[in-house]
């Protein structure tokens, strides 16, 4: 069984992996292919893989972790401006400061459960939010956002001979630029690792007590496991998760705005999770793929564009049908967002992988004799 098992992990990360890398050909039709949404793909992506560690396996639904995303990106911007170009650092440190953000903020919020530990979360994070906003713009530059400017330090730059360039310089992964599709790359690259180590913890015994707290965490502590630890360690790997997401936003664009760390920042990657399916590996990224594409697809609609698509239609039909479909794309696209939400908890509360599941039953259905010893097990 454990080797089946394996062998499904081995190919599905194959898998991914091809149909990741192959982003750029395999979205062109759909027009999704250019450089910056894909990034988006791969780095809300890590976001939601990370967050799902923390409620898909442990059942704890945090409405606060946008705030690790904006604190990872703070980071990056600062190492940019103070130590180097190079992506490297910028990541490393995020990490760092996220996890022990997380650390602190996990221990206060895991003292309960439930709604009030969502609550508690979604307190820290407007907290950060307005800390970032108006407290603290000696380090995050307030409503304007934390940007480089000429004459940031880049202190290890200078000390290793690195050419300094003139006005702004760009980001860089050892000489190499992150921007436009060596830019995806890298965060495919990074997406990769991520749903990896995400899988491996899954399938480890870590994972499995995990599930465990999320199945029935009263009956762990009477056998006298401490459930906190086990859920504050999971708190902290969410958190790293959304601080590396944080930098890599601000890797392929270096700023860093209060706004990452809104309450609707979280409230969309509990959407991403649980339109792809809580739980499962591959559910979050492509929920965090969908929600990512009807933003930037559905709400570039506008009332010429419609127009367009609709002048075959006579005049008098014409202006209320584009009246009509204009409520669902342009500025109206979380409209549409909120009816696929909508019906997929009607008919596929499990997500979309529960659809994909039960497709791939029907067209792929397990032999009588599978079934038969699947049975007498």
């Amino acid at each position: 069984m454990m080797n089946t098992l394996a062998k499904q992990d081995r190919w599905l990360l194959i898998g991914f992996t091809l149909a990741l890398l192959a982003g750029p050909i395999l979205l062109k039709p759909f027009g999704a292919g250019y450089p910056d949404l894909l990034q988006k793909f791969c780095i809300f992506g890590i976001f939601a893989v990370g967050y799902n560690i923390l409620f898909g396996l442990t059942g704890y639904l945090s409405f606060g972790h946008a705030a690790f995303l904006g604190i990872g990106s703070y980071t990056a911007v600062w190492s940019f401006k103070l130590l180097t170009m190079n992506v490297l650092p910028a990541i490393v440190l995020s990490v760092l400061m996220t996890g022990l953000f997380g650390l602190v903020i996990g221990f206060l919020c895991l003292r309960r459960s439930g709604i009030y530990f969502s609550i508690l979360t979604l307190a820290f994070a407007q907290m950060a939010y307005n800390l970032a906003y108006s407290v603290l713009t000696p380090i995050t530059n307030g409503e304007t956002g934390l940007q480089l400017v000429k004459g940031d330090p880049h202190v290890l730059d200078r000390w290793f001979g690195v050419p300094i360039v003139e006005g702004i310089p760009s980001t860089n992964f050892f000489g190499i630029s992150m921007v436009g599709y060596s830019g995806f790359y890298f965060c495919a690259v990074m997406l990769i690792i991520s749903f990896y180590v995400a899988m491996r913890l899954t399938r480890s015994p870590f994972g499995l007590m995990l599930k465990a707290i999320k199945s029935n965490q009263n009956r762990l502590k009477y056998t006298g496991v401490n459930t906190r630890s086990y859920a504050l360690i999971a708190f902290v790997i969410s958190g790293c998760y959304a601080g590396l997401a944080g930098a890599l936003l601000a890797v392929t664009d270096p700023l860093a705005g209060a706004d990452r760390m809104h309450w609707s920042a979280s409230g969309e990657v509990v959407l991403m999770t649980i339109l792809g399916g809580v739980g499962t590996l591959l559910g979050p990224v492509i929920g965090a793929g969908l929600i990512k594409y009807l933003e930037n697809i559905f709400s570039s609609f506008n009332e010429q564009i419609l127009n367009g698509v609709f002048g075959f239609l006579p005049d008098a039909l014409q202006h209320p049908v584009v009246v009509f479909v204009g409520l669902f794309v342009g500025e109206g696209w979380e409209l549409t967002l909120g009816m696929l939400f909508l019906v997929l908890i009607i008919f596929l509360p499990g997500g979309l992988m529960q659809g994909i599941q039960s497709l791939q039953r029907r067209l792929f259905p397990a032999p009588a004799h599978a079934d038969a010893k699947s049975g007498a097990h």
